[in-house]
Protein backbone atom coordinates (compact mmCIF):
# COMPACT_ATOMS: atom_id res chain seq x y z
CA UNK A 1 0.00 0.00 0.00
CA UNK A 2 1.28 3.24 -0.68
CA UNK A 3 0.59 6.25 1.33
CA UNK A 4 1.36 10.04 1.72
CA UNK A 5 2.73 11.95 3.97
CA UNK A 6 3.57 15.66 4.34
CA UNK A 7 7.14 16.90 5.16
CA UNK A 8 6.89 19.82 7.94
CA UNK A 9 10.25 18.88 10.31
CA UNK A 10 13.50 19.36 9.81
CA UNK A 11 14.34 16.07 9.66
CA UNK A 12 11.27 15.46 7.59
CA UNK A 13 12.64 18.10 5.25
CA UNK A 14 15.97 16.04 5.45
CA UNK A 15 14.08 13.13 3.86
CA UNK A 16 12.47 15.28 1.12
CA UNK A 17 15.72 16.74 -0.26
CA UNK A 18 17.49 13.25 -0.09
CA UNK A 19 15.37 11.23 -1.80
CA UNK A 20 16.78 11.81 -5.12
CA UNK A 21 20.27 10.94 -3.54
CA UNK A 22 18.90 7.17 -3.57
CA UNK A 23 16.89 7.48 -7.18
CA UNK A 24 19.36 8.67 -8.93
CA UNK A 25 22.44 6.75 -7.07
CA UNK A 26 25.18 5.45 -9.64
CA UNK A 27 23.22 7.65 -11.95
CA UNK A 28 26.70 9.12 -13.81
CA UNK A 29 24.32 12.18 -15.13
CA UNK A 30 22.42 13.28 -12.68
CA UNK A 31 24.23 16.27 -10.90
CA UNK A 32 23.79 16.38 -7.01
CA UNK A 33 21.99 19.58 -5.26
CA UNK A 34 24.11 21.09 -2.15
CA UNK A 35 21.56 19.95 0.83
CA UNK A 36 22.26 23.10 3.11
CA UNK A 37 21.31 25.14 -0.11
CA UNK A 38 18.09 23.36 -0.83
CA UNK A 39 16.92 22.88 2.64
CA UNK A 40 16.97 27.30 2.66
CA UNK A 41 15.40 27.42 -0.19
CA UNK A 42 12.41 25.38 0.74
CA UNK A 43 12.75 27.73 4.81
CA UNK A 44 10.73 30.63 5.09
CA UNK A 45 12.54 31.96 7.58
CA UNK A 46 15.57 32.18 5.20
CA UNK A 47 14.04 32.28 1.28
CA UNK A 48 12.01 35.64 1.09
CA UNK A 49 9.79 34.12 -1.80
CA UNK A 50 7.22 32.96 1.16
CA UNK A 51 6.65 36.96 1.39
CA UNK A 52 4.34 36.14 -1.83
CA UNK A 53 4.29 32.21 -2.21
CA UNK A 54 3.46 29.54 0.13
CA UNK A 55 4.62 25.04 -0.89
CA UNK A 56 3.42 21.78 0.81
CA UNK A 57 6.19 19.17 0.78
CA UNK A 58 5.18 15.84 0.03
CA UNK A 59 6.19 12.08 0.01
CA UNK A 60 4.58 8.50 -0.80
CA UNK A 61 5.53 6.36 1.06
CA UNK A 62 5.48 2.17 0.29
CA UNK A 63 6.65 0.12 2.96
CA UNK A 64 7.73 3.01 5.27
CA UNK A 65 10.62 3.62 2.32
CA UNK A 66 10.29 7.10 0.47
CA UNK A 67 9.64 5.99 -3.40
CA UNK A 68 8.47 9.67 -4.10
CA UNK A 69 8.16 13.41 -3.70
CA UNK A 70 6.34 16.53 -4.64
CA UNK A 71 6.69 20.33 -3.79
CA UNK A 72 3.27 21.73 -4.22
CA UNK A 73 3.35 25.86 -4.64
CA UNK A 74 0.69 28.68 -5.01
CA UNK A 75 2.37 31.67 -6.19
CA UNK A 76 0.53 34.66 -5.35
CA UNK A 77 2.04 37.48 -7.13
CA UNK A 78 0.98 35.77 -10.44
CA UNK A 79 -2.36 34.36 -9.30
CA UNK A 80 -3.58 38.13 -7.81
CA UNK A 81 -1.39 40.65 -10.32
CA UNK A 82 -1.27 38.55 -13.17
CA UNK A 83 -4.69 36.87 -13.06
CA UNK A 84 -2.93 33.59 -13.79
CA UNK A 85 -4.98 31.13 -11.72
CA UNK A 86 -2.03 28.62 -11.50
CA UNK A 87 -1.16 25.14 -9.20
CA UNK A 88 2.68 25.16 -9.32
CA UNK A 89 4.56 21.63 -8.48
CA UNK A 90 7.93 21.35 -9.06
CA UNK A 91 10.80 18.95 -7.29
CA UNK A 92 8.83 16.19 -8.82
CA UNK A 93 10.95 12.71 -8.26
CA UNK A 94 9.10 9.16 -8.25
CA UNK A 95 9.97 5.50 -8.76
CA UNK A 96 8.50 4.32 -11.96
CA UNK A 97 5.18 3.51 -10.38
CA UNK A 98 2.09 4.94 -11.80
CA UNK A 99 0.50 4.53 -8.51
CA UNK A 100 2.87 6.53 -7.00
CA UNK A 101 3.00 9.56 -9.46
CA UNK A 102 -0.79 9.33 -9.77
CA UNK A 103 -1.27 9.61 -5.96
CA UNK A 104 1.40 12.82 -5.23
CA UNK A 105 -0.07 14.82 -8.62
CA UNK A 106 -3.28 13.86 -7.42
CA UNK A 107 -2.84 15.69 -3.75
CA UNK A 108 -1.10 18.66 -6.13
CA UNK A 109 -4.76 18.91 -8.24
CA UNK A 110 -6.53 18.50 -4.66
CA UNK A 111 -4.71 21.56 -3.09
CA UNK A 112 -5.57 23.61 -6.16
CA UNK A 113 -9.14 23.22 -5.97
CA UNK A 114 -9.14 24.40 -2.65
CA UNK A 115 -7.62 27.78 -3.80
CA UNK A 116 -9.83 27.74 -6.67
CA UNK A 117 -7.23 27.11 -9.21
CA UNK A 118 -7.85 26.57 -12.70
CA UNK A 119 -5.32 24.73 -13.70
CA UNK A 120 -1.71 22.49 -12.57
CA UNK A 121 1.62 22.97 -14.49
CA UNK A 122 4.91 21.43 -13.49
CA UNK A 123 7.70 20.66 -12.48
CA UNK A 124 8.55 24.15 -12.05
CA UNK A 125 9.87 26.34 -9.04
CA UNK A 126 8.31 29.44 -7.30
CA UNK A 127 9.77 31.55 -9.75
CA UNK A 128 11.55 32.03 -12.81
CA UNK A 129 15.19 31.58 -11.64
CA UNK A 130 14.45 28.35 -10.56
CA UNK A 131 14.36 25.04 -12.21
CA UNK A 132 11.83 24.08 -14.77
CA UNK A 133 10.62 21.74 -16.60
CA UNK A 134 11.08 17.64 -17.38
CA UNK A 135 13.56 15.93 -19.42
CA UNK A 136 12.14 14.29 -22.53
CA UNK A 137 15.39 14.33 -25.03
CA UNK A 138 19.17 13.80 -23.85
CA UNK A 139 19.22 11.62 -20.92
CA UNK A 140 22.62 10.49 -21.71
CA UNK A 141 23.84 14.02 -21.19
CA UNK A 142 25.50 15.23 -17.68
CA UNK A 143 22.86 17.61 -16.00
CA UNK A 144 23.95 20.92 -14.46
CA UNK A 145 23.33 22.61 -11.30
CA UNK A 146 20.54 25.16 -13.05
CA UNK A 147 18.38 22.04 -14.35
CA UNK A 148 16.32 18.95 -13.01
CA UNK A 149 17.31 15.53 -14.00
CA UNK A 150 14.71 12.25 -14.53
CA UNK A 151 14.65 9.03 -15.99
CA UNK A 152 12.90 8.82 -19.21
CA UNK A 153 9.84 7.22 -17.63
CA UNK A 154 8.74 10.68 -16.21
CA UNK A 155 7.53 11.81 -20.02
CA UNK A 156 5.63 8.21 -20.06
CA UNK A 157 4.02 9.04 -16.22
CA UNK A 158 2.55 12.44 -17.23
CA UNK A 159 0.69 11.06 -20.43
CA UNK A 160 -0.51 8.25 -18.82
CA UNK A 161 -2.15 10.96 -16.13
CA UNK A 162 -3.81 13.10 -19.03
CA UNK A 163 -1.30 15.99 -18.72
CA UNK A 164 -0.68 17.54 -21.72
CA UNK A 165 2.81 19.67 -22.97
CA UNK A 166 2.46 23.74 -21.91
CA UNK A 167 5.85 24.78 -22.44
CA UNK A 168 8.79 23.25 -24.59
CA UNK A 169 12.24 24.29 -23.36
CA UNK A 170 15.69 23.57 -25.59
CA UNK A 171 19.10 23.12 -24.35
CA UNK A 172 22.07 23.94 -27.19
CA UNK A 173 25.67 24.26 -26.46
CA UNK A 174 28.44 25.51 -29.14
CA UNK A 175 32.17 25.36 -29.11
CA UNK A 176 34.23 28.66 -27.86
CA UNK A 177 35.97 28.32 -31.26
CA UNK A 178 32.78 28.44 -33.56
CA UNK A 179 32.46 32.07 -32.32
CA UNK A 180 34.23 34.89 -35.20
CA UNK A 181 35.26 38.09 -33.36
CA UNK A 182 35.93 40.00 -36.21
CA UNK A 183 32.32 40.85 -36.93
CA UNK A 184 31.59 41.67 -32.97
CA UNK A 185 34.56 43.59 -33.20
CA UNK A 186 33.10 45.78 -35.69
CA UNK A 187 29.63 46.20 -34.65
CA UNK A 188 30.94 46.85 -31.04
CA UNK A 189 32.18 50.27 -32.58
CA UNK A 190 29.10 50.99 -34.62
CA UNK A 191 26.89 49.94 -32.06
CA UNK A 192 29.07 52.36 -29.48
CA UNK A 193 28.68 55.42 -31.38
CA UNK A 194 25.24 54.71 -32.64
CA UNK A 195 23.65 54.24 -29.21
CA UNK A 196 26.98 56.00 -27.00
CA UNK A 197 26.55 52.78 -24.73
CA UNK A 198 29.45 51.15 -23.30
CA UNK A 199 30.73 47.82 -21.80
CA UNK A 200 31.51 47.29 -18.24
CA UNK A 201 33.97 44.92 -16.87
CA UNK A 202 35.01 43.45 -13.93
CA UNK A 203 37.55 42.07 -12.07
CA UNK A 204 36.54 42.23 -7.83
CA UNK A 205 33.70 40.77 -6.91
CA UNK A 206 33.38 44.14 -4.61
CA UNK A 207 32.84 46.07 -7.71
CA UNK A 208 29.78 44.60 -8.66
CA UNK A 209 27.53 44.98 -5.82
CA UNK A 210 26.15 48.62 -5.88
CA UNK A 211 24.85 47.44 -9.78
CA UNK A 212 23.23 44.69 -8.77
CA UNK A 213 19.68 45.34 -7.66
CA UNK A 214 19.31 47.82 -10.86
CA UNK A 215 20.59 44.46 -12.87
CA UNK A 216 17.61 42.74 -11.20
CA UNK A 217 15.25 45.94 -12.30
CA UNK A 218 15.94 45.19 -15.47
CA UNK A 219 16.00 41.16 -15.86
CA UNK A 220 12.41 41.90 -14.36
CA UNK A 221 11.65 44.73 -17.29
CA UNK A 222 13.85 42.31 -20.32
CA UNK A 223 11.89 39.83 -19.42
CA UNK A 224 8.22 40.32 -18.59
CA UNK A 225 6.77 40.34 -21.77
CA UNK A 226 7.71 36.13 -21.86
CA UNK A 227 4.91 33.60 -20.70
CA UNK A 228 4.70 33.23 -16.85
CA UNK A 229 7.10 35.30 -16.08
CA UNK A 230 6.93 36.44 -12.23
CA UNK A 231 9.00 39.40 -11.07
CA UNK A 232 10.93 38.96 -8.29
CA UNK A 233 10.76 40.83 -5.30
CA UNK A 234 13.31 43.27 -3.44
CA UNK A 235 13.72 41.05 -0.70
CA UNK A 236 14.40 38.29 -3.56
CA UNK A 237 16.90 40.47 -4.94
CA UNK A 238 18.62 40.66 -1.54
CA UNK A 239 18.43 36.84 -1.04
CA UNK A 240 19.71 36.10 -4.39
CA UNK A 241 22.10 38.48 -4.40
CA UNK A 242 23.84 36.86 -1.48
CA UNK A 243 23.35 33.65 -2.64
CA UNK A 244 24.68 33.66 -6.17
CA UNK A 245 26.55 37.13 -6.88
CA UNK A 246 29.76 36.42 -4.75
CA UNK A 247 30.21 32.56 -5.99
CA UNK A 248 30.16 34.17 -9.81
CA UNK A 249 33.76 34.63 -11.40
CA UNK A 250 32.94 38.66 -11.26
CA UNK A 251 34.66 38.26 -14.86
CA UNK A 252 32.01 36.18 -16.01
CA UNK A 253 29.39 39.01 -15.62
CA UNK A 254 28.84 41.85 -18.25
CA UNK A 255 26.88 44.98 -18.56
CA UNK A 256 26.35 47.58 -21.13
CA UNK A 257 25.96 51.01 -19.84
CA UNK A 258 23.97 54.05 -21.87
CA UNK A 259 25.41 57.61 -21.70
CA UNK A 260 24.16 58.42 -18.39
CA UNK A 261 25.43 55.37 -17.07
CA UNK A 262 22.23 53.17 -17.06
CA UNK A 263 22.33 49.50 -17.02
CA UNK A 264 20.62 48.48 -20.62
CA UNK A 265 21.90 44.91 -21.01
CA UNK A 266 23.57 42.40 -18.75
CA UNK A 267 24.39 38.99 -19.36
CA UNK A 268 25.85 36.12 -16.42
CA UNK A 269 28.12 33.05 -17.29
CA UNK A 270 29.22 30.63 -14.71
CA UNK A 271 31.75 27.73 -15.01
CA UNK A 272 30.12 24.04 -15.01
CA UNK A 273 30.37 22.68 -11.57
CA UNK A 274 28.75 19.76 -12.34
CA UNK A 275 30.68 17.39 -12.15
CA UNK A 276 32.57 18.87 -8.72
CA UNK A 277 29.00 18.99 -7.43
CA UNK A 278 28.83 15.18 -8.53
CA UNK A 279 32.30 14.90 -6.19
CA UNK A 280 30.57 16.79 -3.34
CA UNK A 281 27.71 14.75 -2.88
CA UNK A 282 25.50 17.17 -1.41
CA UNK A 283 27.71 18.70 1.10
CA UNK A 284 30.08 21.90 1.00
CA UNK A 285 31.90 20.24 4.05
CA UNK A 286 34.76 19.23 4.65
CA UNK A 287 35.91 18.67 0.97
CA UNK A 288 32.62 19.92 -1.18
CA UNK A 289 34.03 23.36 -1.48
CA UNK A 290 37.79 22.74 -2.85
CA UNK A 291 36.10 20.72 -5.57
CA UNK A 292 33.58 23.67 -6.31
CA UNK A 293 36.30 26.87 -5.95
CA UNK A 294 38.57 24.30 -8.48
CA UNK A 295 36.15 24.26 -10.69
CA UNK A 296 34.88 28.31 -10.31
CA UNK A 297 38.75 28.41 -11.29
CA UNK A 298 39.55 25.49 -13.89
CA UNK A 299 36.41 24.83 -15.64
CA UNK A 300 36.70 24.60 -19.34
CA UNK A 301 32.52 24.58 -20.08
CA UNK A 302 30.76 27.45 -18.85
CA UNK A 303 26.89 28.19 -18.82
CA UNK A 304 24.87 30.73 -20.13
CA UNK A 305 22.93 31.94 -17.64
CA UNK A 306 21.53 35.18 -18.21
CA UNK A 307 20.88 37.60 -20.76
CA UNK A 308 19.25 40.64 -20.65
CA UNK A 309 17.98 43.71 -22.64
CA UNK A 310 16.19 47.09 -21.83
CA UNK A 311 13.11 46.55 -23.89
CA UNK A 312 13.73 50.00 -25.98
CA UNK A 313 17.59 48.42 -27.01
CA UNK A 314 16.38 45.36 -28.07
CA UNK A 315 16.58 44.15 -32.02
CA UNK A 316 19.65 46.78 -32.05
CA UNK A 317 22.58 44.90 -31.90
CA UNK A 318 23.43 45.64 -28.01
CA UNK A 319 24.41 41.54 -27.17
CA UNK A 320 26.84 41.97 -30.02
CA UNK A 321 29.03 44.20 -27.34
CA UNK A 322 28.27 41.35 -24.18
CA UNK A 323 29.08 38.76 -27.00
CA UNK A 324 32.31 40.54 -27.64
CA UNK A 325 33.97 40.93 -24.19
CA UNK A 326 32.69 37.51 -23.08
CA UNK A 327 34.72 36.03 -26.15
CA UNK A 328 37.60 37.63 -24.57
CA UNK A 329 37.55 36.40 -21.42
CA UNK A 330 36.56 32.97 -22.05
CA UNK A 331 39.31 33.23 -25.02
CA UNK A 332 41.40 34.14 -22.18
CA UNK A 333 40.68 31.24 -19.51
CA UNK A 334 40.57 28.93 -22.75
CA UNK A 335 37.11 27.41 -22.38
CA UNK A 336 36.15 24.84 -24.47
CA UNK A 337 32.40 24.51 -24.55
CA UNK A 338 29.61 27.05 -24.18
CA UNK A 339 26.14 25.97 -22.65
CA UNK A 340 22.89 27.54 -23.12
CA UNK A 341 20.33 27.22 -20.20
CA UNK A 342 16.66 26.15 -21.13
CA UNK A 343 15.01 28.76 -23.31
CA UNK A 344 11.45 28.50 -24.60
CA UNK A 345 11.36 26.47 -28.24
CA UNK A 346 9.15 29.96 -29.09
CA UNK A 347 11.76 32.21 -28.21
CA UNK A 348 13.07 33.65 -31.54
CA UNK A 349 14.72 36.34 -30.69
CA UNK A 350 16.93 34.29 -28.44
CA UNK A 351 17.50 31.51 -31.56
CA UNK A 352 18.38 34.58 -33.38
CA UNK A 353 20.80 35.71 -31.59
CA UNK A 354 23.07 32.56 -31.50
CA UNK A 355 22.57 31.10 -34.61
CA UNK A 356 25.81 32.40 -36.24
CA UNK A 357 27.94 30.30 -33.36
CA UNK A 358 26.43 26.62 -35.15
CA UNK A 359 24.57 25.83 -31.95
CA UNK A 360 23.85 22.10 -31.40
CA UNK A 361 20.26 20.86 -29.59
CA UNK A 362 21.25 17.98 -27.39
CA UNK A 363 18.37 18.20 -24.93
CA UNK A 364 14.91 18.98 -24.98
CA UNK A 365 12.50 19.30 -21.79
CA UNK A 366 9.15 20.60 -21.17
CA UNK A 367 6.58 21.55 -18.30
CA UNK A 368 2.88 19.71 -18.24
CA UNK A 369 -0.81 21.06 -17.90
CA UNK A 370 -4.22 19.75 -16.56
CA UNK A 371 -7.11 21.78 -16.14
CA UNK A 372 -8.57 21.60 -12.52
Amino acid sequence: MIVLQEMCSKKEMNEFVKFPFKLYKNNPYWVPPIIDDELDSFNPTINPVFEHAQAQFFVALKNNEIVGRVAAIINFTEINQQKVKKMRFGWFDFIDDLEVSKLLLSKVEEIGKQNNLEFMEGPVGFSNLDKVGVLTEGFDHVGSMITWYNYPYYKDHFEKLGFIIEKEYLENKFLLKNVDREPLEKFNEIIKRRYQVTSLNFTKTKDIFPYVDKMFDLFNESYASLPSFVPISDAEKKYFKKKYISFINPEYIKFVLDKDENIIAFSIIMPSFSRALQKAKGKLFPFGIFHLLHAKKTSKDVLLYLIGVHPKFQNKGIHALIFREFHITCERNKIVNCIRTPELATNSAIAAIYKNFDPVTFKKRCTYKKEI
